[in-house]
């Protein structure tokens, strides 16, 4: 979770660190996001089903091995891959 002393939340540059270097990618992402929201959780407002995807190595690695290619639903394996790192992460930074 965020800091919540306003001083150490300075420390934190979401936007000028992360969203500035890559917003295309933070976009395509997003995309993604909705797209499989779409397919795994229809009628439901946007969110992550945590329980219905735990494997997210093993689903990383398979998207590595097809890295560039697009996938059958019209996203590249490369933004899978993308999507995968930052649930594993989000998932070992809460741990």
């Amino acid at each position: 979770m965020l800091e919540t002393d306003s001083n150490k939340r300075k420390d934190i540059p979401i936007y000028r660190g992360f969203l500035c270097y890559f917003p295309d990618a933070v976009a395509e992402v997003a995309r993604l996001s909705l797209a499989a929201n779409e397919k795994h959780n229809p009628g439901e407002p946007l969110h992550w089903s945590r329980d219905k995807s735990t494997d997210h190595a093993d689903c990383l690695s398979r998207h590595l091995l097809e890295l560039g290619q697009m996938d059958d639903d019209g996203f590249t394996h490369t933004v899978k891959v993308a999507w995968r790192a930052m649930a594993l992460l989000q998932l070992e930074l809460e741990a």
